[in-house]
């Protein structure tokens, strides 16, 4: 059966109610019965729990404090590098923004622009920059840190739909990352300015940034944008940045001159901190 086949149950789904429904369940403190929740999902998934913060599954009082757990300390040293991984996951798609467009799978590309919400202004500072796409599974570590330093300038928060973005429906999907919701966080930077987009999926009930909160819900339905004064929110790299209330998928724009770890390769496995790319 062809990928396309294989998504298309999703088109009929009522995405946005599972969402909605997914997101109380998993902030519910129902005590034994989160407990219980929690160990059936640490056994089916293989999460290690030994490299977190807490490792006792009863620890948590919610789902959702669970799934964005903190870590040891140490358990994610940072290479020396001019661009880190930010999360823990596998690697859908990187390289070069060709005149705009970016790779999501054989036989689909979108464009830069569509991914940043319709700002061609924005988008044209990436036309022929370099991009990433890192997936990140249900047994990941959910925070997301800065791959470099970078000084905050713009939030934006964009509607649109849930579709799963697991390997099979990127494949399956045309344009995913850029119809799905999605929160952008431009960042200025010694190197030129870079982008992380936080995109969402099917019963991924939030997303989070450390200087605002839950970004959604709400969910409006509009674009919203927050602008914020130069050094009013400055990151260093390997800071957390923000969080997936379940799992998703981030995109990077980076600037270029940019070369990739030569070890990376499309479905390989990545962890927060290791080496991601070098400036030229």
């Amino acid at each position: 059966m062809s990928d396309t086949l294989k998504v298309l149950p999703q088109y009929l789904l009522p995405k946005q109610a599972l969402t909605s429904v997914a997101g109380r369940l998993a902030n519910a403190e129902a005590g034994g019965t989160t407990t219980a929740l929690i160990r059936r999902f640490i056994d089916r998934y293989g999460v290690n729990m030994a490299e977190a913060a807490d490792p006792d599954p009863a620890a948590y009082s919610t789902f959702n404090a669970f799934f964005t757990r903190a870590l040891k300390p140490g358990a994610r040293p940072l290479a020396k590098a001019d661009w880190i991984c930010p999360v823990d996951g596998a690697i859908s798609q990187f390289g070069h923004v060709d005149n705009g467009q970016i790779f999501q799978a054989k036989g689909h590309h979108y464009s830069a622009t569509a991914l940043v919400g319709g700002d061609a202004d924005l988008a044209a500072q990436f036309r022929d920059a370099h991009f990433a796409t890192l997936y990140l599974s249900p047994k990941d570590y959910h925070r997301i840190h800065m791959p470099a330093d970078g000084v905050l300038r713009r939030m934006i928060h964009v509607p649109g739909a849930l579709f799963s973005v697991n390997p099979t429906t990127a494949r399956g999907v045309p344009g995913l990352f850029a119809r799905n919701e999605r929160v952008v966080c431009v960042f200025d930077s010694p190197r030129g300015p870079w982008v992380l987009v936080l995109v969402g999926a099917t019963i991924v009930g939030s997303m989070a940034t450390v200087w605002h909160g839950v970004v959604n819900p709400p969910r409006p339905g509009t674009v919203r944008e927050w602008a914020y004064e130069p050094g009013q929110h400055v990151l260093r790299q390997g800071d957390e940045m923000g969080r997936f209330l379940l799992g998703s998928t981030v995109v990077l724009l980076l600037p270029a001159p940019l070369g990739f770890d030569p070890g990376w390769q499309p479905g390989g496995p990545v962890r927060m901190g290791d080496v991601m790319a070098f400036s030229a």
